[in-house]
């Protein structure tokens, strides 16, 4: 780990804030229109729309009532928004193929103006993980949810605020992904009611959150990713010294090849658990995403069971 000084405004709460716009343009990278996913359909309902925290929710084409489906909750990183996240993933376009709801929320508004999570668990700061907490509630309280298939998926700020909620709110969800987005960097502001597998996907060469952790006097700062991995998959009852190389994946269409190694822990696993780390080689902070990334990441979340 690098040592620096750190400060949860600039760090834990990373992200950009430019994000609809990067999307628009594939972000600033050159590459065609035909890189972006479609634009998303119109949301099928506005959930808490009560507590002026309203979140979009997409169904699958073909929904049928009595079946239960997975639930993806969309984080959006820093600055950005729901709608630029999902601009960015394209997840609303994948729901029927993959067969699942996705809840797509908004964070509130710093002092700064921008959008964020309160993935420091400030006390001073908005309650996130109450709100996700009710959100997911009224998602399955109007849907039908397989409550043993809850996950979230976020990117930076967002990342951080999956690991908050893997922390705090361990009951009401199955497993999270993160994309360049960390735990905190004391192990022991971690205390999870039970373990949830994890999947940390992080490029060695972002500058936003360094992939090889920060450390800090006041232990503000984030582990490494893989050790942020380790943890969860210690947690979860797996033998951290049988890790195993996974195939290769293409993750980042600006970089050659199959860029991203896999190591996934698996084996000793407490059932339904494990934990994988994608390291994205000479990926940044927001990778152009491959046409393979959500599926991957969807197919690793959906897979996952209480």
């Amino acid at each position: 780990m690098r040592t620096a000084h750190f400060s949860p405004a600039l760090a834990a709460q990373v992200g950009l804030p430019a994000l609809v716009l990067s999307a628009l343009s594939c972000f600033g990278l050159g590459c065609g229109e035909e890189s972006l996913p479609p634009l998303p359909d119109p949301p099928n309902s506005v959930l808490t729309q009560a507590e002026d925290r309203p979140a979009q929710v997409y169904v699958p084409r073909d929904y049928d009532p009595s079946v239960a489906y997975p639930l993806v909750v969309l984080l959006h990183g820093y600055g950005a928004g729901g709608g630029a996240q999902n601009l960015y993933f394209g997840l609303s376009n994948q729901t029927t193929a993959h067969q699942f709801i996705l809840v797509v929320p908004n964070g509130t508004r710093d002092a700064s103006g921008s959008t964020h999570w309160n993935s420091a668990d400030d006390p001073d700061d908005v309650d996130d993980v109450a709100y996700l907490r009710r959100l997911i509630a009224e998602a399955q309280a109007n849907f039908r949810v397989d409550a043993r298939r809850v996950y979230l998926f976020g990117h930076s700020n967002g990342g951080f605020m999956s690991y908050l909620m893997a922390c705090q709110a361990s009951d009401v969800i199955t497993a999270i992904a993160s994309l360049n987005g960390m735990p905190f960097e004391d192990a022991s502001r971690c205390t999870p009611e039970r373990a949830i597998s994890v999947l940390q996907i992080h490029g060695t060469a972002d500058e936003s959150v360094a992939y090889e952790g920060v450390m800090t006097a006041d232990g503000h700062g984030y582990p490494s990713a893989p050790e942020a991995v380790a943890r969860f998959a210690e947690a979860a009852g797996c033998d951290l010294d049988a890790a195993t190389e996974g195939e290769r994946l293409d993750l980042d269409a600006s970089l050659p090849g199959d860029e991203t190694d896999v190591l996934e822990y698996t084996r000793g696993c407490r059932r339904g658990l494990d934990a994988a780390l994608w390291t994205i080689e000479g990926g940044g902070h927001l990778p152009v995403r491959s046409d393979t990334f959500v599926p991957n990441v969807l197919e690793w979340l959906t897979r996952h069971r209480l």
